[in-house]
């Protein structure tokens, strides 16, 4: 298991990406902030755990499709961070590593985030999309 502080995140080192086109910006946990686990792994994968990690609120939003319920996951969140502290220390799950739906997940909810949709549109077109896959997570509704 790995611990990670995010601490450097909130105090201003946070990496802000522009999505092309896009109407926003998100808050990433930097590269050098990531586990060593993905030190080899496509970008794909680093930026959704870097989404991921500086954005849980966000993330507990969302359910996974892939099977993780029967882990114990309660959402697409669990599949990158097993716990956070009240410190900022993150224990990183390896998980979303090597689960393509894990992260298409991700990338999905970053790419219509950027697009200006919100909570209740993306989770309408998470289910839609990943649903065929396999049981979800038991995710709430998001509320706004």
């Amino acid at each position: 298991m790995l611990r990670m502080h995010l601490g450097a995140l909130f105090l201003g080192s946070a990496l802000l990406l522009a999505g092309c086109g896009g109407q926003g910006a998100l808050t990433m946990l930097p590269d050098k902030n990531l586990p060593q686990f993905l030190a080899a792994a496509p970008p794909r994968v680093r930026e959704a755990y870097g989404f991921a990690a500086a954005n849980p609120d966000e993330m507990k939003k969302y359910p996974c499709f892939c099977g993780c319920n029967k882990m114990g996951h309660t959402s697409n969140l669990s599949c990158y961070v097993k716990t956070e502290a009240a410190d900022g220390a993150v224990t990183f799950d390896e998980h979303a590593s090597a689960c393509g739906i894990c992260v298409d997940i991700t990338q999905d909810v970053i790419r219509l985030t950027l697009e200006g949709k919100r909570a209740p549109e993306i989770r309408a077109y998470v289910d839609g999309q990943y649903s065929s896959f396999g049981p979800s997570t038991d995710t709430p509704l998001p509320v706004e």
